[in-house]
């Protein structure tokens, strides 16, 4: 090709790439404040009823922030119905096009990656992160294990990595985390690879969790969501698979296609255009498909199964369906109760934990619920990483690192409970 059609092909898809990147100009972040009890009742009918407004986040408690998003076209209506309500709202972000310019500006890397990954430096991609696990494989041959689990609907490798102590003892107790359930959280990928390098880089500081244990990583389940959030539209949370029922909408919310409780409209939608659409059957998504096989895999051995999400300060027990408790819910707990002490001694950041049902908001079909429910697996939960940037989504890079040393705090006092435990 000559250099001159190299140039034009360059310049089309450079083109072709800022019309399809969904720019956000003029949307609008506001903050909502409920008072009271009744106001808040009121503000989650306005959720339920008003679902072309995009609420990145419902305060479960009076006197706690919510947050939505707008497109200008919307203002006006949202403005409205707000004060027929009397709830007190005020405009947190002008212009969202301008935070996420920003932060693509800052997220683009300037020389290729070096391995391991600086997890503090910026996002990285789905394939970076894969590398990373490869690179670390081969450089700890006889402790760090990675398998292709299987495949996204775009066709983009699932890959979990194992780290071991080495000792090459086999069927050890196994702890499962995986991320990036929601392509529009970020944090948690980072979150994973943080995890990933700190137990096979800095080995003999975490010894004692790896002595009796398996870790088993998943970094990314939503890769293609998460790609499509990277390319195209920053606040993308489903899968990318084309809905059967409606031409105009794609993806599912991987975290309500889980084959336990699955279904139910109280916490999910059976709507296909819905951010928290639960698909056509249980199971209807590869990457779910994936998440499942892993457990069934090592379900025998799976003791602590967590799921990194963003965002919260919550540590979310099952059930997500009903406000009844496991048998074991109280074990469960006594882990919860470990990480949200830790981190508040060193932090002073506060965490809310319990049923989730109870202290944020119904879910069905969610991951937790089906390593409970169906696979009994002793102790299953999610972890809501703390809220960054403006639309708490989008932690710039400079947080990177406090959001995810803290956490890191919760999860290995978590973990040190579970290996007593267990």
């Amino acid at each position: 090709m000559s250099p001159i059609k190299i140039l034009l092909a360059i310049f089309l898809l450079n083109l072709y790439s800022s019309l399809a990147y969904k720019d956000y100009k003029n949307y609008k972040i506001y903050d909502i404040m409920a008072e009271n009890v009744e106001q808040l009742e009121m503000l989650q009918e306005i959720v339920k009823l008003r679902k072309n407004f995009d609420f990145l986040h419902v305060a479960k408690q009076p006197n706690s922030l919510s947050k939505v998003l707008i497109p200008p076209n919307l203002e006006q209506d949202l403005c409205i119905v707000l004060h027929r309500y009397a709830l007190n709202y005020t405009l947190l972000v002008e212009d969202v096009a301008e935070v996420i310019n920003k932060e693509r500006e800052e997220n683009s890397p300037e020389s290729p990656p070096t391995y391991p990954l600086n997890v503090f430096e910026r996002y990285y991609r789905h394939e970076e992160i894969n590398e990373n696990m490869e690179y670390l494989a081969k450089l700890y041959p006889s402790r760090v294990f990675v398998k292709t689990f299987g495949w996204t609907y775009e066709h983009r490798p699932l890959k979990i990595i194992s780290i071991t102590n080495g000792d090459g003892r086999k069927n050890k107790n196994i702890i499962f985390i995986d991320a990036a359930m929601h392509a529009r959280e970020w944090i948690t990928p980072s979150m994973a690879l943080f995890i990933m390098n700190e137990l096979s880089v800095n080995y003999q500081t975490h010894e004692k969790l790896l002595q009796d244990f398996d870790w088993i990583i998943m970094p990314m389940v939503n890769a293609d969501g998460y790609e499509y959030s990277h390319e195209e539209n920053r606040y993308w949370r489903k899968t990318r698979r084309p809905s059967d029922l409606s031409l105009d909408c794609y993806g599912t919310d991987p975290n309500r296609n889980f084959g336990y409780q699955w279904g139910l409209t109280e916490g999910a939608s059976a709507d296909p255009c819905d951010d928290t659409y639960f698909g056509e059957k249980a199971f209807s998504e590869p990457e779910t498909q994936v998440v499942r096989d892993i457990m069934i895999s090592y379900a025998d051995r799976m003791k602590w199964y967590l799921s990194l999400h963003s965002y919260g300060n919550y540590i979310l027990l099952p059930y997500g369906h009903t406000d009844d408790l496991p048998e074991n819910y109280f074990d469960m707990m006594d882990v919860a109760d470990a990480g949200a002490l830790a981190i508040i001694m060193s932090t002073n950041n506060i965490y809310t934990y319990g049923n989730t049902y109870s202290v944020m908001y119904p879910t069905s079909g969610d991951s937790a619920d089906y390593a409970i429910g169906f696979l009994n697996i002793p102790i299953a939960m999610a972890i809501e990483m703390p809220a960054g940037g403006f639309s708490g989504f989008d932690p710039p890079v400079r947080q990177i690192e406090d959001i995810v040393e803290e956490t890191w705090i919760g999860i290995r006092a978590m973990a040190e409970v579970v290996v007593d435990k267990y």
